[in-house]
């Protein structure tokens, strides 16, 4: 316990800001939120500002770069439209189910986002009209146990070992789902300690909107019950805040937390470099294809698609996917060529089919009266040419440019 409390306290001196570092972020943010209220009212636009994300919940945590989520509430949806034309700073509109946009504003960089202005979660059309309800209740529960230390280490442990973001390319957690499970098992160490030892599908009605767990296999529609944890969202009992949280993700999870568990160490805190040299085919892919979340979704899905065509050949010992930001990630395998592939063939009385199966494969030969070919395993430089040759449409259609060697 001493070691780990040791570690901990390390590793929060060199995550969390500094009392002059925050003050200067929260000037900014005061600022471009005052410029962005002047701007609402001169226009006689129907819509108020409030801060969320890490900012808004008190939960920031050192990086390179800091994004500071700002929400704008609109009465009504028609004047979404009018968003653009109000943002301080040089803006850049970013697609998404409801576009929003990225600003950069006296070094500070900022995601404007979009919301209506709702009651009641029902009410919400888009997953973003929540974000003030997760706003409030994070901050509520904060102010009768404050954990936002508790938080922080556990956003960097997830995010060092490549399991944070709800993004496609990821399935991970994200901060709000972070935040509500440090609250529901009291503390960072609570927390990995219980999912280290986790062995069967974790179900948490913090809020009791349900009778017991059957009640809600039984109302919550198959979807959003697949994930490792179902976790309904306090302010929505319709929702599963950890939905898009896949198996392969939380058992990387689940194996830093015994790792870190066994030996504490600052470095399962802060992302470590891949091992190139555990590898012996890495490529690089690129997207067409806007950056951010669509990017690396496709680029996450060639990954896969890759993964299953070399998998008819070699071998596959291990692969990572990097992806940061930008429009290309690396890929990276370990692979062997496997010893030698069979194809099955038709009975040797289907005379017709037989025909057409020699025609298509060499080596054939006959055993227990069927027929079977011998398939030549190419060498990876020979499979990767044919692989681009051959899925050459497929890969236009996954918005994939190019694949480098």
């Amino acid at each position: 316990m001493m070691k780990i409390d040791k570690v901990l306290k390390g590793v929060l001196e060199k995550i969390k800001l500094d009392e002059k570092e925050l003050g200067k972020m929260n000037s900014g943010i005061k600022e471009f939120v005052s410029e962005l209220e002047k701007k609402i009212r001169k226009n006689r636009i129907k819509a108020d500002v409030f801060v969320g994300g890490s900012s808004g919940k008190g939960t920031v945590v050192r990086r390179k770069t800091q994004d500071i989520d700002v929400f704008v509430r609109f009465k009504n949806e028609k004047e979404i439209s009018k968003l653009e034309k109000i943002i301080p700073g040089k803006k850049k509109k970013i697609h998404g189910s409801r576009d929003y946009f990225k600003s950069s504003y006296k070094k500070l960089n900022f995601e404007v986002v979009p919301v209506l202005k709702i009651k009641k979660p029902q009410e919400a059309r888009n997953v973003t009209d929540l974000s003030y309800f997760h706003v409030s209740y994070i901050n509520k529960k904060m102010k009768k146990r404050d954990l936002r230390d508790d938080v922080r280490l556990a956003k960097n442990f997830c995010y060092s070992s490549g399991c944070y973001g709800a993004e496609s390319y990821i399935f991970g957690f994200s901060g709000y789902a972070l935040e509500l499970l440090i609250i529901y098992y009291k503390g960072f160490l609570n927390f990995i300690r219980i999912i280290s030892k986790v062995k069967k599908q974790i179900i948490i009605d913090s809020e009791k909107y349900y009778k017991n767990k059957q009640d809600i296999l039984t109302n919550l529609n198959e979807a959003k019950l697949s994930s490792p944890i179902v976790f309904i969202d306090p302010t929505f009992k319709e929702r599963n805040i950890l939905s898009s949280l896949s198996y392969e993700t939380f058992l990387k999870f689940q194996e830093a937390c015994k790792k870190f568990l066994k030996n504490p160490n600052e470095k399962f805190f802060f992302k470590q470099e891949i091992n190139k040299k555990r590898f012996n085919l890495i490529l690089k892919a690129k997207t067409n294809k806007q950056e951010g979340d669509i990017a690396g979704s496709k680029l996450w899905k060639f990954f896969s698609f890759l993964a299953r065509e070399l998998e008819k050949y070699f071998l596959i010992a291990t692969k990572e996917f990097e992806y940061d930001i930008g429009k290309s990630a690396l890929l990276y395998f370990k692979i062997k060529k496997k010893k030698r592939i069979i194809r099955e063939g038709p009975l040797i009385n289907d005379f017709k089919n037989v025909v057409r199966f020699k025609k298509k494969n060499k080596n054939v030969f006959v055993k227990n009266n069927r027929v079977y070919a011998k398939e030549k395993i190419p060498k990876i430089k020979e499979f990767l040419n044919s692989f681009k040759n051959k899925n050459k449409i497929v890969m236009k259609d996954m918005g994939i440019s190019g694949l480098e060697f």
